[in-house]
C-alpha cells in the first residue's frame, strides 16, 4: 500500500468517525498472483458511501503532463484493460466508483489530489481518448489537505460530480 492510499483510507475513516457515519474504508491486501480490483474500498449500508476507489499518482516534477490509459493502467494476461475490469466490477458490485489522482510536484511543494467519478474515466476511455491532461484532472474536485490528511467532503464532491443518492 502506498503512503497516498494509506492517508486516503485514514482520512475517510476519520471523516466517518467524526460524522458518526457507519462506514469503513479499507485496503484489501494484495497477493502476488491475485488480482486486485480497486485500491480502496468503502463499505457501508448507506449507498452514498458504498465506494470503490482506484488511486494513481503521477510526478509533475519528473515531467508527467498527463495520466495515460496505456502507461498508468494495466492490461491483464487475458488482454483486458484495467478501466474495463474496474468498470465491470463496479457494475456488478453496485459501488460508486472514483479515480483519485495524486499530483506530486516535487520537494518543497505540496501534493495535490483530485477525485474523478469513474463514469468520466469510462466515457473518456470508451471514446478512444488516450489520456487525461493535468488541466483536465484539475477540473475535478480537489481533495484539500489538512496537515498530512485529506479533508473528505462528499457533499462538495457530489454537487460538482452528481454522485450521491438523494432518495428522490
Amino acid at each position: 500500500m502506498t503512503e497516498f492510499e494509506r492517508k486516503l483510507v485514514q482520512s475517510f475513516n476519520d471523516y466517518f468517525e467524526n460524522c458518526n457515519i457507519k462506514a469503513i474504508a479499507h485496503r484489501i491486501k494484495q497477493h502476488r498472483f491475485t488480482p486486485q480490483f480497486l485500491d480502496v474500498m468503502v463499505d457501508s449500508l448507506n449507498p452514498d458511501f458504498y465506494l470503490g476507489i482506484e488511486c494513481k499518482s503521477i510526478s509533475i516534477e519528473k515531467g508527467a503532463n498527463a495520466l495515460y490509459f496505456s502507461q498508468h493502467f494495466t492490461i491483464d494476461k487475458n488482454g483486458a484493460h484495467q478501466v474495463i475490469r474496474i468498470s465491470e466490477y463496479l457494475r456488478r458490485s453496485g459501488r460508486a466508483g472514483f479515480l483519485v489522482v495524486e499530483l506530486r510536484q516535487g520537494s518543497g511543494k505540496s501534493r495535490e489530489a483530485y477525485i474523478i467519478p469513474w463514469k468520466d474515466i469510462e466515457e473518456k476511455y470508451g471514446s478512444g481518448e488516450l489520456k487525461y491532461t493535468i488541466d483536465e484532472i484539475k477540473l475535478h474536485s480537489k481533495l484539500e489537505r489538512k496537515g498530512n490528511a485529506y479533508h473528505i467532503e462528499p457533499e462538495k464532491w457530489s454537487k460538482q460530480n452528481n454522485w450521491m443518492y438523494t432518495g428522490e
